[in-house]
C-alpha cells in the first residue's frame, strides 16, 4: 500500500491514475450510507454526506485506486459502478490523503472527513458503498439514482438537465418511517407480531422517493412549512416558500430564484424568480397533458388559485384565478392589445392575427390571460400589474 508524504507526490499520484489505461473520470461520485430491506437485503436508500459533481477529480482518482489495492477492480466500461468498501479500502485512501488530514477542519477536504468518519464506522461496513457515474444514462442502481437526485437537489445540476429514465424501475416502492424504509413485504409478514408487541411503525407515507428535508439541509431563508410536500431530486433556490395546504413540488422540478408555491409544480416544471403559484394552482408535468414538453414559468409571474397552467409562461405573465391555459387553448386578443403587446416584444411575430393557441404566446413576456365571465372565452391583454413579492416572507 503506497503512503503519500507530501502535496507534490499526491498531484504525482493522482496523475499516474488517471493516465492508467481504460481510466475515466467520472461526472459524479461519493460515498453512501444505504439502508437495507429488512427481508430482501436489498438497497433501499442511500444517504450522501458528500456528492462529488463535476468536481474533486483527484478525490475520484484516490477512490478508485483505494478500491484496486483493496482487491476491486473497478469496471469503467458501464456507465456507472458501485462496490461495497472495506477496511483496506479505508486505509488505502487515508493513506494517500495524508498530506491533507492536518487540514480537515469546516469545509476543507470534505471527502476526507467521509473517509475519516468510516473509519469509525469500520467494525461494520455492510451498510456503506462508495458509486461512480461515468455517462448520463439510463439508472441501474439505487446508489447512482440518489446521486443524481442529490446533485439536482443540492443544485449541482440544473433541472431537466440529467438523464432520470429507469428511477422508477431501480427504486422500490417502501414504507417511510421518518428517514428509514420498511419493505411493504415485511411489514405484512410481521404485521401480527409487530401490532402485537405494540411495535408496528407510525408510517408517513409510501413511495418509491423519500422527502427533500429527509436528505437536504435548505438554504436559510427558505421554507417549507410541511415536509410530505416536496420530494427528494426537487430544487429550491433560497427564498422560495413552500405553503402546506395544496402545495406540491415534484422531483426534477422547483424553483430558481425567490418564489411562493402554494399550488402543484409537477415534475420538470421550473419557476422564476419573484413569482408566486397560488393556492391550488397546477403547473402540468411532461406526463400531464403537456405532450412532453417541460413548462418554464418566468420571472414576476403570477398564478392565480386554482389556475392551471399547461404551456410555459414568459417574464410577467400571469393567469386568473380558475381558468385553464393548455397548449391548444384558443386564445383572443383584441388589436389594441397585440399592439401594447407588440411593444413590449418587438422581436416576435404577432403574423397580424387576433386568435391564438396559447402555445403561439409561449415566449410572449407580460401577457394576462382571463376568461370572459358571459361567453367563458379565453382571453388576454397586456399585463400592467407588477408582480411583487412580500419581501418580509422571504
Amino acid at each position: 500500500m503506497k503512503t503519500i508524504f507530501s502535496v507534490d507526490q499526491f498531484k504525482e499520484f493522482v496523475s499516474s491514475v488517471q493516465s492508467e489505461n481504460g481510466y475515466r473520470n467520472p461526472i459524479g461520485f461519493g460515498i453512501c450510507r444505504v439502508d437495507l430491506g429488512q427481508s430482501s437485503g436489498n438497497v433501499l436508500q442511500a444517504n450522501y454526506p458528500i456528492v462529488n459533481w463535476g468536481e474533486n477529480l483527484g478525490s475520484a482518482a484516490i477512490f478508485i485506486s483505494a478500491l484496486k489495492e483493496s482487491g476491486v477492480e473497478v469496471d469503467f466500461s458501464g456507465t456507472e459502478f458501485v462496490s461495497e468498501v472495506s477496511i483496506d479500502f479505508i486505509n488505502s485512501a487515508l493513506a494517500k490523503f495524508l498530506p491533507f488530514i492536518p487540514e480537515t477542519v469546516g469545509d476543507k477536504h470534505r471527502n476526507i472527513q467521509v473517509i475519516e468518519e468510516l473509519r469509525k464506522n469500520s467494525d461494520d461496513l455492510s451498510s456503506f458503498r462508495v458509486a461512480f457515474i461515468f455517462e448520463d444514462e439510463a439508472l441501474k442502481s439505487v446508489e447512482a439514482t440518489y446521486l443524481k437526485l442529490y446533485a439536482l437537489s443540492q443544485k449541482k445540476a440544473p433541472l431537466r438537465s440529467l438523464n432520470l429514465n429507469g428511477a422508477f424501475g431501480v427504486l422500490q416502492n417502501v414504507a417511510w418511517v421518518g428517514n428509514k424504509p420498511y419493505e411493504l413485504q415485511y411489514l405484512r409478514d410481521n404485521e401480527i407480531k409487530l401490532k402485537m408487541s405494540g411495535n408496528y411503525p407510525n408510517i408517513d407515507s409510501v413511495d418509491k422517493f423519500p422527502r427533500f428535508l429527509q436528505h437536504i439541509i435548505p438554504e436559510d431563508n427558505t421554507r417549507v412549512l410541511e415536509a410530505s410536500k416536496v420530494r427528494m431530486g426537487a430544487s429550491l433556490a433560497a427564498g422560495t416558500t413552500v405553503m402546506p395546504g395544496a402545495s406540491y413540488i415534484n422531483f426534477n422540478a422547483g424553483t430558481t430564484g425567490v418564489s411562493m408555491v402554494e399550488g402543484r409544480i409537477s415534475s420538470s416544471a421550473i419557476v422564476g424568480d419573484g413569482s408566486d403559484v397560488g393556492g391550488g394552482a397546477s403547473i402540468l408535468g411532461v406526463l400531464s397533458g403537456t405532450n412532453g414538453n417541460p413548462i418554464t414559468i418566468g420571472e414576476n409571474c403570477l398564478l392565480g388559485a386554482n389556475s392551471v397552467c399547461g404551456v410555459p409562461l414568459a417574464d410577467g405573465g400571469i393567469i386568473d384565478a380558475g381558468i385553464a391555459v393548455l397548449e391548444g387553448t384558443k386564445v383572443t386578443v383584441s388589436a389594441d392589445e397585440v399592439a401594447k403587446l407588440q411593444s413590449a416584444n418587438p422581436d416576435f411575430d404577432f403574423g397580424g392575427k387576433t386568435e391564438f393557441k396559447a402555445s403561439e404566446l409561449a415566449t410572449v413576456k407580460g401577457v394576462h390571460y382571463r376568461q370572459n365571465s358571459k361567453t367563458g372565452q379565453i382571453i388576454a391583454f397586456r399585463s400592467v400589474r407588477e408582480i411583487k413579492l412580500n419581501e418580509d416572507l422571504h
